[in-house]
């Protein structure tokens, strides 16, 4: 699989392109998203661009012994570190630091792909600091997420990070346009009985309402930060740069803080099990006080 063959994230493709192409590699990589996102597909295809024997237009050949190799899972300079049961541990990390002492074996370079990062022990990310810290020649650690707040700040900081948005996926546009309808229906000062009404479209089981909060809150969280990120890098939607920016206008700083910090709250009361009519219209209060 190549870039090409990735559904959605094209804003992250383009970014894992342009360093393929520059060949400015750096010696680590964050990818954080939800589980319903492909990452290991997507740390794959980045590891075999990195990797592949013809590279020349940012993307993998699909042709070379290399590129070969990976795409049928055995390619000698690829390692896999994923969690034992519920955590990564620190013997997992010490075992992975003895087998990037040796040379690549086919090429230049070995990749890492360290699924479950975000379990790690905090003995065991204290281990991998000091490999991040002295990265061993030509390795590239590629660390997958589904909550990078549960690395350390140290980890994070030496690491190149990519969001990614489950909301660019086929499936999940269905719940975006629906976090874009309550977002409209908020700005137009819509009735609270009618917004309560469509908002139980989106939200009539708990994955569901776990969904649309996410969504929401991809989309508050776009309208903040675009007013700085002017090369679209850290954007969600990066396509949709320019609509965003029009919408930013129609909003306070206050108004989007609020928003965030009443989707959190909701995002909470479902996980306590609360009722889910209750919390989504609890939320919506909240925001329009």
């Amino acid at each position: 699989m190549s870039f090409n063959d990735i559904k959605g994230n094209k804003n992250v493709m383009e970014r894992m392109s342009r360093v393929i192409k520059s060949r400015n590699i750096s010696h680590a990589y964050l990818l954080e998203g939800d589980c319903t996102i492909d990452k290991i597909g997507l740390a794959e295809s980045f590891a075999k661009a990195i990797l592949c024997e013809n590279i020349s237009e940012g993307d993998s050949c699909e042709c070379c012994a290399s590129c070969r190799k990976i795409s049928h899972g055995n390619h000698e300079d690829i390692i896999y570190i994923k969690a034992e049961g519920n955590s990564i541990k620190d013997e997992s990390i010490e075992e992975l630091q003895s087998r990037i002492r040796n040379k690549p074996y086919a090429g230049d370079r070995t990749v890492v792909i360290l699924q479950d990062a975000d379990t790690m022990t905090l003995r065991a990310q204290n281990r991998l600091l000091k490999t991040l810290e002295e990265p061993a020649p030509g390795t590239v650690m590629i660390l997958l997420a589904e909550n990078m707040e549960s690395l350390t700040e140290t980890i994070r900081s030496r690491c190149t990070t990519y969001k990614l948005n489950p909301f660019e996926v086929p499936d999940c546009e269905s719940t975006m346009n629906g976090a874009i309808q309550i977002s409209d229906m908020l700005i137009e000062g819509a009735a609270f009985y009618k917004i309560s009404k469509k908002l139980v479209e989106f939200t009539p089981d708990r994955p569901a309402a776990r969904g649309f909060l996410d969504a929401f809150e991809s989309l508050y969280r776009d309208l903040v930060i675009s007013e700085y990120d002017i090369e679209r890098c850290l954007l969600f939607n990066a396509e949709g740069f320019e609509e965003i920016r029009k919408r930013r206008r129609l909003y306070s700083v206050g108004s989007l803080e609020k928003a965030v910090v009443a989707i959190e709250e909701a995002r909470n009361d479902l996980n306590r099990n609360l009722n889910i009519n209750y919390t989504m219209k609890n939320m919506i209060l909240k925001i329009i006080a």
